[in-house]
């Protein structure tokens, strides 16, 4: 068990529509996530932006939540994140600003700075405007700006709703760059570990010690996102985890598409350099039973001393993804 108090868990869903399925039916497997996510006392429940995608359902990152928020009644929900390079800072200030409207105090913004898709697909979302990653801290600014307005302030360009619902603004990111701006601008910062371990404890570090308070954050908060597949017995998470390995391969040969069903044995599906790489960028996974997941619970807390932890589970089944997320809070309750 950690020495700190236990970091509070969460969920990332990227909607994964498995190979025969389609976004519809990842929509219902996100709702019945969120509403066993509600049920079991998880504190987030977060969706990710991608585009051009066909494995991943939640490019429409806003609607999606908004969907979950209908259907959930105290679950915090949000963007795990919004990739802000593509889209103009006040559509999201306002997209955001309709969702806190509607389901006041359960609304989460997280800004990432990647585009989350290729060249090609980001210059189609953002055709004629000019945006690019190297306006991500002023946009962040001035959406955090508009949400923290003070009344009788109103700018002359305004999010309407947005202005002054002072909703949570988290950066996300996979290197140092997010947090380092995270601990000038006195945000909570999101590592992406489940996919980039490399630079975790460097950007952890970076962030606590260059952390400045803010009006909304007097002292650094971080969230550690990893991979978490369980199941009744380590055979069995084992064979569950070879879909998400498998869409590893595939989208290091750039060939995404949706996730595929898992397999009792990956020596043929892989070459050696390529299990390496995929086993590289999943190294921040816990894969196995209950107990092990919770030893592995344990150990991230301790090492990391972060405050929260979110997990991302793509499993191909439903049932048995929703069971792979009731376990790993099993887990973390007994810890």
């Amino acid at each position: 068990m950690s020495d700190k108090k236990n970091a509070s868990l969460s969920v990332l869903d990227l909607a994964p529509i498995p190979q025969g399925a389609t976004a519809r039916d990842a929509f219902h497997t996100s709702l019945a996530m969120a509403q066993q996510a509600e049920k079991l006392g998880f504190n987030r429940y977060w969706l990710a932006e991608h585009h051009n995608m066909t494995g991943i359902a939640s490019a429409a990152t806003s609607v999606l939540i908004g969907y979950l928020a209908a259907n959930t009644n105290t679950l915090k929900l949000g963007s795990g994140g919004v990739m802000l390079p593509n889209h103009a800072p006040l559509v999201i200030a306002e997209q955001f600003g309709t969702l806190e409207s509607l389901y006041p105090g359960r609304i989460d913004l997280g800004l990432g700075r990647a585009p989350g898709s290729d060249q090609r697909t980001m210059m189609a979302l953002r055709r004629h405007m000019s945006g690019h990653i190297d306006n991500f801290p002023a946009d962040v600014e001035e959406i955090v700006g508009w949400f923290d307005a003070e009344p009788g302030k109103a700018p002359a360009v305004q999010p309407v709703p947005g202005l002054g619902l002072k909703i949570p603004v988290w950066l996300l990111g996979s290197s140092l760059y997010s947090a380092q701006l995270a601990a000038k601008l006195g945000l909570p910062f999101a590592f992406a570990s489940h996919f980039a371990p490399d630079m975790l404890f460097q950007a952890l570090h970076l962030y606590r010690e260059n952390f400045k308070p803010s009006a909304r954050l007097a002292q650094p908060h971080a969230m550690v996102c990893v991979n978490v597949v369980a199941a009744d017995s380590e055979r069995d998470a084992r064979f569950l985890f070879t879909s998400m390995q498998q869409q590893f391969v595939n989208l290091r040969r750039g060939q995404p598409g949706p996730l595929p069903a898992p397999v009792e044995n990956m020596d043929n599906l892989w070459s050696p350099s390529e299990q390496y790489g995929v086993q590289q960028a999943l190294s921040m996974s816990i894969v196995g039973d209950l107990d092990k997941v919770r030893h592995g619970l344990s150990a991230l807390m301790r090492e990391t001393q972060a405050d929260e932890i979110m997990v991302n589970g793509q499993i191909f089944d439903k049932e048995a993804r929703l069971r792979s997320f009731a376990l790993t809070m099993e887990a973390y309750r007994s810890l």
